[in-house]
């Protein structure tokens, strides 16, 4: 028996280790737990980002205007339709308007019997004008025989008084006295009927200067009469060139509301049918309405990138802002900004919507992420996975503010430096363990 001692105790060892073992084991498992799963950390960084805004976009002609008739009838002609590519000038379609021929017939007959008239009135200022030369040479001829009857007579008074004083002497008879004396009264009557002539001459003169500036008022009377009725077959011309609806600009009908025989109302006004809509687009402003919260970043000259759905296969068009509206809508709390685009292909349509991208003049120093590092629950609720200190998880909401395409601008719940959780399939819960890998 003493042999099979050592083999007993051997046996009692081996079971007494099975027995104790197990217990062991389960205590490690119990007290060790899941273990924590691996993922990929990112950290929230301070960057300098260039603002933008990413607005709706519309097209617009550069300019569209309703062309309207200025005179009432009937259409006698339409020359042109939607799609027709016109120029500046170019007849669209012509109204009759016979009444007015009418009257333009009258008042070139009444323009050629003014310009008779004027023509007689014309002829009377010559008329007057000879009269007058013809008065002035009777007066110069008086005043020349009033000189010449000035001198006889002072000759003849020279001879009376020389005579007067030889008879007084008795050198002569008294006879030839009387013969002197008769040939000086003679010279006297000759004065006078000279000084009468001259006074009537001169009379003759100042009446027929009068006349010459009566019949020169008349002549001038005579061709404002025939200016008057110039001047109103020019302003009845004007309307009838009114007739022809004539295109104000280069451009393409994109509108036509008129039939051959339609009758038009003239006036020109808002309440007139339109006969035509003309745009011009080979050159478009594309308008884009910027909120409040943007419009006082916008400059002249901004860069926008402009996207359209009709051209999503290709790069967005590259332009610039041309102008600023400057105020609000009161309606809508935006601002118009409008930028200037080149379409001499005429591809981009009036109407036409897309998007468009302003980058704004403004560069803010913001904590930004990458965007598959931020989760959005059902609601539309932002937030992360961020870790403490013993990389445990807490559920940090977090505003959005601009979106770069790669990285999210985060206004606030977390920043720089704060770790989250980077793209990971698995959610999380809160106070998790986690390893970051």
């Amino acid at each position: 028996m003493k042999q099979f001692a050592p083999f007993y105790l051997l046996l009692f060892a081996l079971l007494l280790a099975g027995c104790i073992r197990p217990s062991a084991t389960s205590e490690s498992a119990k007290t060790s737990g899941p273990k924590p799963i691996l993922v990929k950390t990112v950290a929230a960084v301070q960057t300098e980002i260039a603002r933008t805004t990413r607005q709706p976009a519309t097209v617009h002609p550069f300019f569209e205007t309703q062309v309207r008739p200025r005179v009432s009838g009937y259409v006698s002609d339409v020359s042109a339709d939607i799609g027709d590519v016109v120029k500046a000038g170019d007849v669209l379609a012509k109204v009759d308007v016979p009444e007015l021929d009418r009257q333009r017939e009258t008042l070139v007959a009444q323009i050629d019997l003014l310009i008779a008239e004027e023509k007689g009135a014309d002829a009377g200022v010559k008329l007057a004008e000879a009269a007058v030369l013809s008065a002035r040479a009777k007066f110069e001829q008086a005043k020349s025989q009033q000189a010449s009857v000035e001198a006889s007579l002072a000759a003849a008074e020279a001879e009376f008084r020389r005579t007067e004083d030889l008879v007084s002497r008795g050198s002569l008879q008294s006879r030839v006295l009387d013969e002197v004396r008769k040939k000086r009264d003679s010279e006297l009557a000759s004065r006078e009927a000279v000084l009468s002539a001259v006074t009537a001459s001169e009379a003759e003169v100042g009446v027929a200067t009068a006349e010459q500036a009566a019949a020169e008022a008349r002549f001038e009377m005579s061709r404002s009469k025939t200016d008057v009725a110039r001047r109103q077959l020019d302003e009845l011309q004007v309307q009838l060139d009114f007739a022809s609806v004539a295109a104000p600009f280069d451009g393409i009908v994109t509108q036509r509301h008129v039939n051959l025989g339609d009758l038009m109302e003239g006036g020109g006004g808002d309440n007139a049918k339109p006969l035509f809509v003309l745009s011009k687009v080979d050159r478009v402003r594309v308008q884009i309405p910027v909120p409040e919260g943007d419009a006082p970043f916008v400059r002249i000259g901004d860069a926008i990138r402009l996207t359209f759905p009709s051209f999503a296969s290709e790069s967005p068009i590259e332009a610039t802002v041309t102008r600023r509206s400057g105020s609000l809508d009161p309606s809508t709390r935006t601002m118009t900004v409008e930028a200037e685009i080149e379409n001499a292909n005429g591809r981009l349509l009036p109407g036409m919507f897309g998007q468009a991208t302003i980058e704004l003049e403004a560069k803010v120093a913001a904590t930004s992420l990458p965007s598959r590092a931020v989760r959005f629950d059902e609601s539309g609720r932002a937030y992360v996975y961020l870790l403490d200190d013993e990389d445990r998880v807490t559920l940090a909401d977090v505003t959005i503010g601009t979106d770069t395409g790669s990285d999210l601008e985060i206004l606030s719940g977390i920043e720089a430096g704060d770790v989250v959780i980077g793209p990971h399939l698995k959610r999380f819960t809160q106070g998790q363990q986690v390893k970051p890998l």
